[in-house]
């Protein structure tokens, strides 16, 4: 049987999986499902080579370190008794791989950025191949947790609004105790006020007519005329042989 090697390259990164077709499942022969070794090589830095269990660890911490850089939010993967680890260092990123022999330092690489991208690259070209069938446990995607996310906003503008509140606050309880407090009995609603006299039933106004009861005199009309004032008695007519009344004058004929 052949031995397969698929390559996948970046600029700056180059990552080979060699392994076999597994024919009791009925793979293809371009397909690897038994994987011997594989070695990722980076631009300036020593090759490295590892096993199946140091791939899946390695793709269990770039990938997620690579979403939390990208958030800002960067943080540690990987623990201390992990194959792969990947953490912060300054305006880099140190990849370390320890090795499962014992008394073997772990070996440590210092990525910048581009070469971080590209080994993510290599990485999701590795998972999207077909002929790749090792079944290889992918990282979920998972969102930030609230401590994260608190962490993208700068510590000032966290307390610019509690701080600019209780600023606010304390101006308008200020302010209050400024505003004097008026007395009992200072205030009367009907000062500065014209006052309106009312005609009182039976009161005549000073024109002569009576003011209708109830109902305030108008400036500029005249009140509604009274009952008429009865008429004058007629004169006694004179007659002859009779007498005239007395204050009457007779008119000599």
């Amino acid at each position: 049987m052949i031995k397969l090697s698929h390559r996948y390259e970046q600029i700056s990164c180059r990552l080979t999986v060699e392994g076999f077709p597994d024919v009791s499942t009925g793979q293809g022969s371009q397909a690897i499902g038994i994987l011997t070794g594989w070695s990722l090589a980076l631009a300036g830095h020593t090759e490295l080579e590892g096993k199946r269990e140091h791939l899946e660890a390695l793709l269990q911490v770039v990938a997620p370190y690579a979403r939390h850089l990208i958030s800002g939010a960067p943080r540690a993967f990987g623990d201390p008794i992990s194959p792969v680890a990947v953490h912060p260092d300054g305006s880099r990123h140190r990849l370390e791989l320890r090795s499962s022999q014992p008394n073997t330092p772990p070996m440590a690489l210092h990525l910048d950025d581009a070469e971080l991208a590209d080994l993510v690259g290599c990485l999701d070209q590795l998972l999207l191949d077909p002929r790749l069938q090792l079944n290889l446990q992918a990282p979920t995607p998972q969102p930030l947790r609230r401590s994260e996310l608190r962490k993208r906003v700068p510590l000032g503008r966290r307390i610019a609004a509690p701080l600019c509140g209780m600023a606010a606050l304390g101006l308008a309880g200020a302010v209050s105790w400024m505003v004097p407090i008026p007395k009992p009995g200072s205030f009367n609603p009907t000062e500065g006020k014209g006052t309106s006299s009312v005609a009182a039933p039976g009161n005549t106004s000073g024109s002569g007519t009576s003011a209708v009861p109830g109902k305030t005199a108008t400036p500029g009309k005249t009140a509604a005329p009274g009952p008429e004032a009865p008429a004058p008695a007629p004169q006694a007519q004179t007659s002859q042989g009779t007498g005239t009344r007395p204050g009457s004058s007779q008119t000599p004929r």
